[in-house]
């Protein structure tokens, strides 16, 4: 519920507290922000650099995820959320609100802030859980999320805003980043003509967020995938790639492949916390 997480949040214009009233949110200084009926809230101070993912893309990522094929990476990232207990767990381009359900069935005296800035995903996020509320911003930008207030930062494949990261995390917290390997989906990134990855990605993330806060965990994740060619075309279709690739070519290129479609998921679960 969006009342359980306005504590942590600010007002994007004024930094002051929010308030429900009726159906809006509101700060002293008099800034009104509409609750969507779908729950969500949106906290843009102004236009975004971008519009985020598209519905198509949203429907697409939780077709995938509800079919559980990336369940060990959500588990590996419950795990490491276990680092802090408690308080507020926000997800900076959380999408569905997948990842961030689970951690909040893993600990029921936690809330969820599910940040993002693409529409059709706030509006699955926003019942993705009972304890989560989803807010409308922009993650390059300043945050609406009160200073040092979040136990736990989950980044889950999204943009890194280090400053701003850095500003929310409460002193004993844990920031939580998942990012793919050069071995991530690497049979299908060749046949299909997907975005490779860097190979010290992890490395780089590390240092971008360096010195305000150190690794204090790293574990990889890699299993195998067997997909059909729908499994596939949804799982191109929820990342960057689909800005990429025409549907038509995209389809063609994935009929072309025995079925089920064997490949590799191999990600880094790293966990971050105060030098």
């Amino acid at each position: 519920m969006l009342a359980d997480v306005l504590p942590y949040l600010t007002c994007p214009h004024c930094g002051a507290d929010l308030a429900p009233v009726g159906t809006a949110v509101r700060c002293a200084s008099g800034h009104g922000f509409d609750v969507a009926r779908q729950g969500y809230v949106n906290l843009l101070a102004g236009r975004a650099a971008a519009d985020g993912d598209s519905a198509e893309m949203v429907a697409a990522r939780a077709e995938f995820l509800d079919a559980g094929h990336y369940a060990p990476i959500t588990r590996a990232v419950v795990e490491a959320a276990a680092g802090a207990t408690g308080g507020c767990v926000a997800d900076l381009g959380a999408g569905t609100g997948h990842h961030l359900a689970a951690v909040l069935d893993a600990d029921t005296s936690r809330v969820g802030l599910a940040l993002e800035v693409s529409k059709p995903a706030l509006r699955r996020a926003a019942r993705a859980h009972p304890r989560l509320g989803a807010v409308g911003c922009d993650a390059w930008a300043a945050l609406p999320v009160r200073a040092g207030a979040i136990s736990v930062v989950l980044n889950v494949f999204a943009p890194r805003n280090t400053a701003e990261l850095d500003r929310i995390l409460a002193p004993d917290g844990v920031l939580v980043v998942v990012v793919p390997t050069t071995d991530h989906l690497a049979g299908l990134v060749a046949d299909l003509g997907l975005l490779t990855v860097a190979p010290d990605k992890a490395q780089r993330v590390a240092e971008q967020l360096a010195p305000a806060l150190s690794v204090s965990t790293q574990d990889p994740c890699e299993f195998e995938l067997a997909l059909s060619h729908a499994d596939v075309l949804s799982l191109v279709g929820m990342g960057p790639s689909a800005w990429h690739i025409g549907p038509a070519a995209l389809a063609q290129r994935v009929a072309a492949l025995p079925e089920p479609v064997h490949t590799t998921a191999s990600v880094v679960v790293t966990a971050f916390r105060r030098a």
